[in-house]
């Protein structure tokens, strides 16, 4: 185990400051032109810089930029497309925002890119089946603006802007997965472009019902996917009502034990708490300098809770309780919606604020997910190993949910920098695994975590993701170098 946890380290680290060349020679001409008479001259481009823009995302994975990039307008033409590249055996890398952190647009052999985002219009609200249809270019921000007179709202918020679609092929979650789910938890059907160009309605076409016993579960095969079986071009998506009320609170603790400890009991008391966010010392240092807040500079909650006005009291009310007999304090409460913004405004931009403790170097994040019941003894175990390391990082997490991060400042220059980085990571996911979690709560595995992956899945588990992988895109071309 230890040496095979080793190796999927190693690999977490490929990190250069500079762009390499795909495996794939230039594409040539005579398939550029016919990419363009696809989509259009003006939307397809092999100009270096563009192609440099598409070949990362926000990770540390050196930029493999692809050969062509292309602009697809309608799911018709991603159809020709996948079947233009998949005839001709040229890899198809989807690109979504770019705000992924695990390398997952990287194109490891060239191929084409191709960027969904002018599909982006919004198809189909079904407000009193609680259901929207979005295209691949929505984002989160822009479909919670069109349902604002509705009294519905998309939850899942991983603090990004992130596209829809691209959020769907990553399984991405963040703050609010504690009371309204994760993606997985919230597609209820998916058109997939097929690597051939064959086009897959993942429950069927229209359908949009809360359950069904109906077969294979295809949506669930595609959330979590990372472009690797097919191109995710439409997302039928479950709908929240708008709470009635909410308010937001942040609250300091002695100690990372408190604060973890005051996570589970306010879990076990069955408290709806919408959202329970834990931020260590030194990260809520770096977000009241970067987000100029005044917050007591200790191990910390951020809390929401949605509801009535009388549920809200009660709630309040129970969470003081508990968190007062954890030995909480400094609480501070925000009720106005300006207020509540700008707090998770500044939790939300944690990973900039990061950055800046060094600025000009990169960031790192981790993304182990735990049983809630072993979660305070990974997180008081991880502050004193960073403390020990030395390196210049902060802790974050989604503690409702199990999940954490540690944001590491790196100088990516730095060769003995870089080990120490590469042994932090490697305890942490050991400990994690051994405590029965899993390697990667929200991020996914992308380039980095394939190893990582056989170890959590086993051998049966990944023959399986290899036989169905096969079976869809037997040629290898979609998103290749990802996952397994």
């Amino acid at each position: 185990m230890a040496s095979l946890l080793r190796a999927a380290t190693w690999g977490m680290f490929s990190w250069r400051g500079y762009c390499s060349r795909g495996k794939q020679g230039e594409l040539s001409e005579g398939f550029v032109e016919a990419l363009k008479a696809v989509v259009g001259s003006p939307h397809v481009s092999t100009a270096a810089a563009v192609r440099v823009q598409h070949g990362h995302d926000e990770s540390m994975h050196r930029c493999q930029p692809p050969d062509a990039v292309v602009w697809p307008q309608n799911v018709e033409q991603v159809s020709r497309l996948a079947a233009l590249c998949y005839g001709q055996g040229v890899p198809i890398i989807p690109f979504g925002s770019g705000t992924g952190l695990e390398g997952g647009v990287c194109a490891v052999q060239g191929g084409v890119c191709v960027n969904l985002t002018h599909m982006d219009r919004i198809l189909e609200l079904n407000p009193e089946d609680f259901s929207v249809v979005v295209e691949p270019g929505v984002t989160r921000k822009a479909l919670n603006t069109h349902l604002r007179d509705s009294g519905l709202w998309f939850p899942v918020d991983p603090g990004a802007d992130a596209s829809l679609c691209g959020m769907v092929a990553t399984g991405a979650s963040g703050t609010n997965a504690v009371r309204y789910g994760t993606m997985r938890d919230n597609v209820l059907n998916l058109e997939v472009v097929l690597p051939g160009g064959r086009l897959l309605h993942t429950a069927g076409p229209g359908r949009h019902f809360r359950k069904s016993a109906a077969g294979y579960n295809l949506t669930g095969l595609f959330v979590g996917s990372e472009g690797t079986l097919g191109l995710i071009t439409a997302a039928t998506l479950r709908l929240h009502p708008a709470p009635e009320a909410t308010v937001a609170a942040t609250c300091a603790f002695p100690s990372v034990q408190a604060a973890v400890d005051s996570t589970v009991h306010i879990l076990q008391a069955a408290v709806p708490v919408a959202r329970i966010e834990f931020l260590d010392d030194v990260m809520m240092d770096a977000c009241n300098r970067h987000s100029k807040l005044n917050c007591c500079v200790a191990p910390t909650l951020f809390l929401e809770f949605h509801g009535s006005e009388q549920a809200l009291a009660e709630q309040v009310q129970r969470t003081e309780e508990i968190i007062r007999h954890n030995g909480g304090s400094h609480f501070s409460w925000a009720k106005e919606a300006e207020e509540r913004s700008r707090l998770w405004a500044a939790r939300h931009n944690a990973w900039y604020a990061a950055l800046a403790l060094r600025p000009g170097c990169k960031g790192y994040s981790t993304d182990v997910c735990v049983p809630i019941s072993r979660l305070p003894e990974i997180l008081v175990q991880t502050k004193e190993d960073l403390q020990a390391s030395g390196l210049t990082g902060t802790i974050v997490g989604h503690v409702g949910d199990g999940n954490f991060h540690c944001i590491l400042v790196v100088d990516p220059e730095d060769h003995e920098e870089l080990l120490r980085v590469k042994a932090f990571a490697e305890q942490l996911v050991r400990r994690a695994l051994a405590l029965h979690g899993t390697c990667t709560g929200e991020h996914g595995i992308g380039l980095g975590k394939r190893l990582l992956l056989q170890e959590e899945v086993g051998t049966v588990g990944i023959e399986t993701m290899r036989q169905l992988k096969a079976t869809l895109d037997p040629r290898g071309l979609m998103n290749p170098g990802k996952v397994l």
